[in-house]
């Protein structure tokens, strides 16, 4: 069992910054990829991100790509999600989510999903 407990969504204008963490506990945190989906009103729950265990490779939806960068911190058990020149499409509940790999991750094959952290870009 694992457990994703997401933090630092908020109000923020078009233009601004975030950065999403989470934190995870239950398993050993760096034997599996993890990766971010958000969900807007009235859509479907869309990829985002992923990494890697190592953190050596990373995916993005294009949506994202040049704006948003995944990273993580295995000694801390936690990913991050660095968001930058937010749009208001932007705006969505984003959740943290584990797998086996990061491409796993983005064709949706995800095992265990955090509660979400809303993010709402202003314009």
């Amino acid at each position: 069992q694992v457990q994703l407990v997401e933090s630092g969504g908020g109000l923020v204008q078009a233009g601004g910054s975030l950065r999403l963490s989470c934190a995870a506990s239950g398993r050993t945190f760096s034997s599996y990829a993890m990766g971010w989906f958000r969900q807007a009103p009235g859509k479907e729950r869309e990829f985002v991100s992923a990494i890697s265990t190592s953190g050596a490779t990373t995916r993005y939806a294009d949506s994202v790509k040049g704006r948003f960068t995944v990273s993580r911190d295995n000694a801390k058990n936690t990913v991050y999600l660095q968001m930058n020149s937010l749009k208001p499409e932007d705006t969505a509940i984003y959740y943290c989510t584990t797998g086996r790999a990061s491409a796993t991750i983005q064709r949706g094959l995800a095992d265990y999903w955090g509660q979400g952290t809303q993010v709402t870009v202003s314009s």
